[in-house]
């Protein structure tokens, strides 16, 4: 039998999962929501809501920098940090964009995908995800 302890570890399983799966989920709708109140049109929003995902493009050099370009474009701390730059500013016209990259941030995460360890592409903190071939 093969031991899986060193893969899991740091993995979130259970309940815990499903709440993190959930929070993702609210932080999607929120940012709909929001996104709607903006005003802006939303063939935008579909046109960009996949730009992070760009982010995976360091996969292609090694496993290590792709989780760190990948972890820095998936938490939530940069677009929300952006946020508030624009609120302090009062330089609104960012925040829409913010909105979109935050709605793919729970998209992901409702979905099950997570911030990726330097392990490879599918070692996340929400699990192993299995390549579908």
């Amino acid at each position: 039998m093969i031991n899986m302890q060193p893969i899991l570890e740091g993995v979130v399983t259970g309940a815990v999962r499903m709440w993190l799966r959930a929070e993702g989920l609210a932080a999607l709708v929120l940012s709909l929501l929001l996104y709607g109140h903006s005003g802006m049109s939303w063939w935008i929003f579909f046109l960009l809501l996949l730009t992070p995902d760009v982010s995976m493009l360091p996969y292609l050099v090694n496993p290590k920098l792709g989780a760190i370009s990948y972890n820095v474009a998936h938490s939530y701390l940069l677009p929300l940090g952006l946020v508030a730059g624009c609120v302090l500013t009062r330089n609104f016209m960012w925040l829409p964009y913010l909105y979109i990259w935050t709605a793919h941030l729970g998209l992901d995460r409702s979905l099950g995908y997570g911030l990726k360890y330097p392990a490879g592409f599918g070692k996340t903190h929400l699990g192993i995800r299995q390549s579908r071939a």
